[in-house]
């Protein structure tokens, strides 16, 4: 059985975790003594460091200069993903399985200050934070949500970057940043049907199904036909067909069976059949 730390210990050791975690953040008042080691210091630090770490910025999130080593841009600079990547970004960081240079986070830091929108290495500290249940990645000095706010500082029309970033905000249930998110990608990707359909995907996903339902109209009319985004909202029970698409079935005529040919009397026989049966 536990031994339930003392009110000051467990105080103590919180303070010190804190400390390390949120890497002088600033300061918010303290859970009671008791209050505190009844929750367990990790349900209290995850709480703490998620909600330090939602007035994210530049101030908190550091600048994006980065030597003579970037800040590049993931979508056009290519020339220069691959030299990174051979050293910091092999299949086994991407998986999270094993470090390259060092640990995980430390090769996925690399990466995401020399592209601070690298789609892939984003998705892998995500999931880093996600999986240990921490706002901070083990061994990265900053906060998950950090990297997607410098990457969309840095580039704040990358519509890809942004979807990730609301990715995130739902999995950690902050939905109404989420929803901020995605609408300023749909603000910016107006006129593109991938960030349509995929703002719908995440709509779904947070269950706010009225709004999916749009932007599956949307992205149909705009000629994306994935089928993904209507099995969700069928499985859902929420899925309705397009104004146009019920118009054009109320429009179509039934199909109606061919007339039968009208019953004709047997043609008299000609006369030389006539003559030739007389003989």
């Amino acid at each position: 059985m536990r031994t339930r730390l003392p009110a000051q210990a467990c105080e103590a050791e919180y303070r010190v975790k804190l400390d390390k975690t949120l890497h002088r953040m600033p300061a918010f008042d303290l859970p009671g003594q008791a209050a505190l080691c009844r929750a367990g210091l990790a349900a209290v630090l995850l709480a703490a460091t998620i909600g330090a770490f939602a007035q994210s910025g530049p101030a908190l999130c550091g600048s994006l200069a980065n030597g003579t080593n970037g800040p590049f841009d993931y979508r056009y600079d290519r020339d220069k993903v691959k030299i990174v990547e051979d050293y910091h970004f092999n299949a086994q960081v991407e998986a999270l399985i094993a470090g390259q240079s060092g640990a995980i986070a430390a090769d996925l830091d690399y990466v995401l200050r020399a592209f601070p929108n690298h789609h892939r290495a984003l998705i892998s500290m995500s999931r880093l934070g996600l999986r240990h249940k921490a706002a901070v990645a083990p061994n990265a000095p900053l906060s998950v949500e950090c990297y997607f706010e410098r990457a969309v500082r840095f580039r704040p029309d990358d519509t890809v970057a942004r979807m990730l970033f609301a990715g995130y905000l739902r999995d950690t249930k902050r939905l109404e940043p989420a929803v901020k998110q995605i609408e300023q990608a749909l603000s910016i990707g107006k006129d593109n049907a991938f960030t349509q359909y995929n703002a719908g995907m995440l709509f779904a996903d947070m269950g706010l199904h009225e709004r999916a339902l749009q932007q599956a109209h949307k992205a149909a009319e705009m000629g994306y036909t994935r089928k993904e985004l209507k099995d969700k909202l069928q499985a859902a029970g929420k899925w309705v067909e397009p104004p146009s698409a019920r118009a054009e079935s109320a429009a179509a005529p039934a199909a109606v069976a061919p007339p039968a040919a009208p019953a004709t009397p047997d043609a008299p026989a000609s006369p030389a059949s006539a003559a030739s049966s007389g003989s």
